[in-house]
């Protein structure tokens, strides 16, 4: 059995007490269940398709709905990576992900309008917005409908910008307002300029070449099928799912 387990006993003691204490009855082994919602989303797999393994799928399809909405997992991103210290160069973008048919397929009566889903030339999609720290490994994360602009996602990480050294972002990001912003926080920034930019602004080209590694990041989480197609029609499920793939990958 030990071989279904995406956590050793070592990894999960870091995360555990962030998960609510069962209340009468004893339930399920929390690392095999929480092992078998890691499996689905890293294979993109109906929670029916679960191996018989880590239990019965209702199980673990409630304790993942349930756990999602209690901010259990974004919790765990958030002080996981409270911990790190390699902030001397923070990255800022936000990618695309394409949406399944089943996550978008019902009417606003039954919530569509509030699911973050977007129509772009692409098609319906959301939009991922993050904040790496220097080696590239998410901090931040902020969701969207796709056809949102990459200034709503700054305006909403900005005020939570961790101490840092730079800021690195490409010229989506040349706002006035964004600069100042970062500029507040005691923070350099590395940004090129719009073409059109009536002053253009100086950035410093060496240390924007670092600015790849949230690339490398976003590339990495889509290994996740369930994170690279969205199949998840709430946002906060697909967000949690989201948050748990980044901890896994780049912190635990």
């Amino acid at each position: 059995m030990s071989h279904l387990f995406w956590l050793d006993q070592e990894r999960r003691n870091r995360i555990k007490h962030m998960f609510p204490k069962p209340h009468g009855v004893a339930r399920a082994d929390d690392r095999k269940v929480l092992s078998g919602i890691i499996h689905v989303i890293r294979n993109g797999l109906r929670w029916r398709d679960a191996p018989s393994d880590y239990g019965p799928h209702k199980t673990l399809y409630n304790r993942w709905a349930r756990w999602s909405h209690m901010g259990v997992f974004t919790r765990i991103l958030t002080e996981v990576a409270a911990q790190g210290d390699a902030t001397g160069a923070l990255k800022i973008d936000a990618t695309h992900l394409k949406t399944h048919r089943t996550a978008s397929s019902m009417g606003l009566k039954k919530g569509g309008g509030g699911r973050l889903i977007g129509r772009t030339k692409g098609g319906l999609n959301s939009k991922l917005h993050a904040v790496t720290d220097a080696v590239g490994r998410p901090i931040q994360l902020f969701l969207t409908a796709g056809n949102v602009s990459d200034y709503i996602g700054a305006r909403a990480l900005l005020p939570s910008l961790p101490s840092a050294d730079w800021m690195l972002a490409d010229r989506g990001y040349d706002a006035d307002w964004f600069r100042e912003g970062v500029k507040e926080k005691s923070i350099t920034r590395c940004i090129p300029s719009w073409r059109n930019r009536k002053n253009a602004i100086q950035h410093d080209t060496k240390v924007y070449r670092s600015r790849h590694k949230i690339e490398n990041m976003f590339g990495r989480l889509k290994d996740w099928r369930r994170f690279a197609t969205r199949c998840d029609r709430c946002p906060i499920t697909f967000l949690s799912a989201i948050a748990l793939a980044a901890a896994v990958l780049f912190w635990l």
